[in-house]
């Protein structure tokens, strides 16, 4: 009888750990979100996952288009596009390396929805 080897292709160096918003990030976010929904201005959010980014959408309306992306790109071609906040049209609003001052260095009530 031959010997047979059993291979798995179990490469630890092609997955990629933040493919997801990790803890510290969905914390910062659904704060922003608990006091923008306290205030009446958004009233639900959706996540969005693909293979080359993940977005916290907001909404003001269940039936809209999100009015507002918070998205996290998996391998940004420059450093400060890692965090994007994009607007309903999907043009970006505001770039940042680092999530916290994407969303601390910015008046949430007076960005509103322009049709």
């Amino acid at each position: 009888m031959k010997k047979i080897k059993l291979i798995v292709n179990n490469d630890k160096k092609k997955r990629n750990k933040s493919f997801f918003f990790i803890k510290k990030e969905m914390k910062t976010i659904l704060d922003l979100y608990a006091k923008m929904v306290s205030k009446g201005e958004w009233k639900d959010y959706g996540l969005t996952i693909g293979p080359k980014e993940i977005s916290f959408d907001i909404y003001q309306k269940s039936s809209d288009r999100p009015i507002l992306k918070i998205q996290k790109n998996i391998n940004p071609r420059n450093k400060d596009e890692t965090y994007l906040l994009k607007d309903r049209n999907g043009f970006i609003v505001e770039r940042s390396e680092n999530l916290e001052s994407l969303i601390k260095n910015k008046n949430w009530l007076k960005l509103k929805l322009v049709i």
